[in-house]
């Protein structure tokens, strides 16, 4: 069976973009347009609208994108129930995380993982962990990493890899920032702060509850997309920023960066796994997951 379209026809609806499309998929553009269009005269009915400058689905490309989901991941478990004699995993399995994530816990979970199922091909995504929740809950990824929100939803499952303290940090270039803002700082204190602060996400929650409960408003210099961008603008010297200190105990930037001493603390993020909880029996995702000891 030629699953090949139906995975091209996903990667180009979940990217919307024939160029990043071709090239996550490693075809060229034009093969990956007349894959679409076979299945549009197949279907005889267009899968997307698209013009010079935008590509959307149509309804009825939105109505094929579920099937497409549903038979690849049909098809997926078929292989893998008639191999499970032999013991052997082989399939496909998408993983989104954070850069930090990428490279502060995948490294021992690959590492066992990839000795014990050779045959699993991983794709590994990275971009923000705001949206590591959103990304699995869609199904644009089988397995992401992230920090655990306030509200889980009930549909997803969560499994704990490690906790990490949220700090407040400041350029070392300016040490009387450190002075003037450890311990309990003034009101007037903290609304003269130039604060570079994540777009969304846990960390962006807790400092705005944080500042509400002080009675403060902030003046917000930057918001930005992931906690990289936040640690290298406050190593510039831009301003005061929020990250987990996973992230700058990883950061090639450590040396530029103070931790600042701020009373209250904000509360510790758990870093950990997330899927569908439905999806735990696959045994991709099931053997991935079992990586992870609670």
């Amino acid at each position: 069976m030629d699953t090949k379209p139906l995975r091209l026809f996903l990667t180009l609806a979940d990217t919307l973009h024939f160029g990043r499309a071709s090239t996550m998929c490693h075809v060229s553009p034009s093969t990956l347009s007349r894959t679409v269009q076979q299945l549009e005269d197949e279907l005889g009915a267009p899968l997307f609208y698209r013009d010079n400058r935008s590509v959307t689905l149509t309804r009825e490309g939105q109505r094929f994108q579920e099937y497409a989901r549903d038979t690849l991941t049909r098809w997926d478990n078929l292989r893998h129930a008639l191999q499970e004699d032999r013991r052997v995993l082989q399939g496909e399995l998408s993983l989104y995380c954070s850069v930090t994530a990428s490279y502060s816990f995948l490294y021992d979970i690959l590492s066992s993982f990839r000795h014990q199922y050779p045959r699993i091909e991983l794709k590994l995504h990275t971009g923000d962990p705001a949206q590591a929740v959103h990304r699995v809950q869609q199904g644009e990824e089988d397995i992401a990493i992230g920090a655990r929100p306030d509200h889980l939803p009930a549909s997803i499952a969560f499994r704990p890899i490690a906790r990490s303290p949220l700090l407040f940090i400041a350029p070392a270039s300016q040490p009387q920032l450190a002075e003037r803002l450890g311990g309990m700082a003034t009101k007037d204190e903290w609304e003269d702060i130039p604060m570079i602060l994540s777009e969304e996400g846990l960390a962006r929650e807790r400092t705005d509850r944080w500042f509400r409960q002080l009675g403060v408003k902030p003046h917000i210099y930057a918001q930005v997309s992931g906690n990289e961008a936040i640690v290298s603008m406050v190593s510039l010297g831009f301003g005061v920023g929020v990250v987990p200190k996973i992230v700058l105990d990883n950061s090639p930037l450590a040396a530029r960066i103070r931790p600042l001493d701020v009373q209250p603390a904000l509360a510790p993020y758990e870093v950990g796994l997330f899927t569908q909880e439905r999806r735990l029996e696959e045994p991709l995702i099931n053997a991935f997951w079992s990586q992870v000891t609670e």
